[in-house]
């Protein structure tokens, strides 16, 4: 494919392209969000620091706009969770940017120990002046859905427990792969003398989307039902993105991979499950499992990859773009081991890709751009 290094560039407006676009703007408000709006608009006047969970992997596009006025008139730390699947050469500009904007920022992986405490020293310090004259603290979680809010509440309390002689029974938060887990705004306690309080809340969005872009990427990641929005659309933006930053062309280098290990055959694992990532009915994957992942994988990566370099179209055309999107997903239906005659064959490669994808199988990514900062004159 002639140039088309020199043709890759950001900032294509990809949500606006019509191929990506044709579903119109990305709506999910059901009944429980406004409601749970309300409420934490409500007790944001009460809290003492809010910790504001985005997804490191857009940690702009990750941020519900309308609460952003109340955020920003309170102590705030931004965490950035799932640093573990996003990309560390740019995660560490992007900490670098929140800071530059004198806003305390920390990327943490809310399942790691030690990830965590790292977050509460920062919040600690922040509380250290009001700590003095309070009897009683409230910190507020706060983010939309699926950017892993429960999962850190889970790891604060295993934490408190280790720290604190705390008597009562502590409840833990419900944690699901899916948007809007939880629903009630639950309080808990997880230090005494001072004595502190964590509010966990039911991930919101804003009513509408207004940005067609922006709702694609937080589809993407799991912020929005897929259903909402519809698989095959997610993927075919998913597969736009790869293309117009070239990714495929990194993995050049993973064509003459081979791993040594169990041979196998892809009929002779009926159990496993993709959408898992792991086998039914056993508790681990055994090395058998992992190959078979790793081996559809780089079937996935070589796919991506002969279709593009083979391309001779350009990718900042939208109609070249969309043709090339339309010959990956065949490319995918063969790597992915989906029978041809499947009647809903465009679907499943949607929907196997792109839990590829979200569990950083294809790699670690970070899909928001990092604002240019102004240096301090």
């Amino acid at each position: 494919m002639s140039g088309l290094k020199e043709l890759l560039k950001k900032g294509l407006g990809l949500g606006d392209m019509a191929f990506n676009a044709g579903g119109g703007a990305i709506t999910w408000f059901p009944g429980h969000m406004a409601a749970a709006t309300r409420a934490i608009r409500h007790r944001l006047k009460l809290a003492d620091l809010v910790i504001e969970v985005r997804d490191a992997r857009i940690p702009f596009s990750s941020a519900n706009a309308d609460l952003q006025p109340h955020l920003s008139a309170k102590r705030r730390v931004v965490a950035l969770n799932k640093k573990d699947l996003a990309n560390p050469n740019i995660m560490h500009k992007w900490t670098h940017y929140f800071e530059s904007c004198n806003q305390n920022c920390v990327a943490i992986n809310a399942h790691s120990m030690s990830s965590v405490k790292k977050l509460l020293e920062v919040v600690e310090f922040k509380l250290k002046e009001v700590i003095c004259r309070e009897p009683t603290l409230l910190v507020m979680v706060v983010g939309v859905p699926n950017v892993g809010k429960s999962a850190l509440i889970n790891s604060i309390h295993q934490i408190a427990k280790s720290r604190f002689p705390v008597q009562e029974k502590m409840k833990r938060a419900a944690v699901g792969p899916l948007p809007g887990v939880t629903q009630d705004i639950a309080g808990f306690k997880i230090a005494h003398k001072p004595s502190i309080y964590v509010l966990d809340t039911p991930g919101v969005l804003v009513p509408s989307i207004s940005d067609i872009e922006t709702g694609l990427k937080l589809a993407l990641a799991g912020s929005v039902k897929d259903s909402v929005v519809g698989e095959e659309r997610i993927a075919q933006y998913l597969l736009a993105v790869l293309d117009t930053r070239g990714t495929p062309l990194h993995w050049n280098h993973l064509n003459n991979r081979r791993i040594d290990g169990i041979e196998y055959e892809a009929e002779e694992n009926p159990e496993y499950s993709l959408k898992n990532l792991k086998p039914k009915r056993r508790n681990l994957p055994n090395r058998s499992d992992l190959v078979y992942v790793e081996d559809l994988v780089m079937g996935v990566q070589r796919a991506l990859y002969s279709t593009l370099t083979e391309f001779d179209g350009n990718v900042e055309d939208e109609s070249d773009l969309e043709s090339l999107i339309d010959l990956q997903f065949s490319a995918l239906q063969k790597a992915l081991k989906i029978p041809h005659k499947a009647s809903e064959a465009r679907l499943m490669v949607s929907k196997k890709f792109l839990t590829l994808f979200r569990t950083g199988k294809l790699g670690p990514f970070i899909l928001d751009d990092v604002p240019n900062v102004k240096p301090v004159s």
